[in-house]
């Protein structure tokens, strides 16, 4: 198998569902993009003309409950981090992310719905090297009693995940996963959004979680689980919390070779330890992907260079 080339959407393919915290109604559409787009939001139904949002780190403008997107002119796109999570999970490049309202749809509260958007529309390679940011330090923060830490990883990109819920049904569990695209379909690409009972009169009271239901949230009280179907994992919480990281984490532009550490953190310390390694240009470096061979150690100059199939592994396969 090969790692080395950019891969982006064969065809379209379509979903359509509501927003979790807006209650809209919307239908998103993923599509191919150019070799270096990345991922591109494309709102339609303005007034006016479209408008797209790069999914960029600095093109966050809010985190309180779902990681927004939006421009100069106020947000765009919310409750994100699902279908990045998809499209970097199952190694796609670059994509276009059309939708007709203001919020992502939250499906079933996974991100299964886009995976098998993306298994329709079909992965290409395209003739460009894949590019990494590779992290060559760590970079922490703590946010009263959060902590977030990224550092430099040798196997491509890893995620560990600690919850320490008062809630006695989540209480305390930790994940830990190395991404490639079967693993994320088959450990994380299918755990979904969780909420405590508790918190519903309030969140209602502040616009959040119009649209969520028993079919797209896990629901608790203190004493169970409320959902008659039952859980998907026993640690489906923490399982969901790395696909958020990934989601989150997707807004470097490009695929991260780094292990990221997650304790009680949600999408603002997600954001808050990208922007902070971001910010520190002696903290990575972007790297070319070579397809897998012999090498056994990475190489690399700083802003660009050469990395050995080893590290590059852990992303999609060349499927052309």
């Amino acid at each position: 198998m090969k790692f080395s080339r950019q891969t982006t959407l064969r065809a379209q393919a379509t979903v359509a569902g509501v927003g979790v915290h807006s209650g809209l109604p919307v239908t998103l559409t993923l599509g191919p993009a150019p070799i270096d787009a990345g991922f591109i939001f494309v709102r339609t139904g303005l007034e006016g003309s479209d408008r797209e949002v790069q999914a960029t780190a600095d093109q966050v403008i809010a985190t309180d409950l779902a990681t927004v997107l939006g421009d100069r002119n106020g947000p765009l796109v919310s409750t994100a981090e699902h279908v990045l999570a998809a499209l970097r999970g199952m190694g796609v490049d670059n994509a276009t992310i059309e939708l007709d309202g203001p919020e992502v749809p939250i499906m079933d509260g996974s991100a299964a719905a886009f995976v098998a958007a993306i298994d329709q529309a079909g992965i290409v390679t395209q003739s460009a090297q894949r590019r990494f940011i590779q992290v060559l330090k760590p970079v922490s923060v703590k946010i009263g009693d959060s902590f977030g830490e990224i550092r430099p990883y040798a196997n491509g990109f890893r995620a560990e995940v600690e919850i320490d819920f008062t809630n006695p049904v989540i209480g305390q569990q930790s994940y830990a996963f190395d991404l490639n695209p079967e693993r994320f379909r088959r450990e994380v690409g299918r755990a979904r959004t969780f909420g405590l009972m508790c918190d519903v009169a309030r969140l209602w009271s502040a616009g959040y979680a119009l649209g969520a239901s028993f079919d797209n949230t896990i629901v608790f009280d203190e004493e169970r689980l409320l959902n008659t179907e039952g859980l998907r994992y026993a640690d489906e919480c923490a399982r969901h919390k790395v696909l958020d990281v990934i989601g989150d984490l997707a807004l470097a532009g490009l695929p991260l070779l780094g292990a990221y550490r997650s304790v009680r953190g949600g999408h603002k310390l997600n954001h808050a330890v990208l922007t902070a390694l971001l910010a520190d240009r002696t903290a990575w470096r972007v790297v070319e992907g070579e397809a897998v061979r012999r090498t056994t150690r990475p190489v690399g100059e700083v802003g660009r260079g050469i990395v050995g199939g080893r590290i590059a592994a852990a992303y999609g396969p060349d499927v052309s």
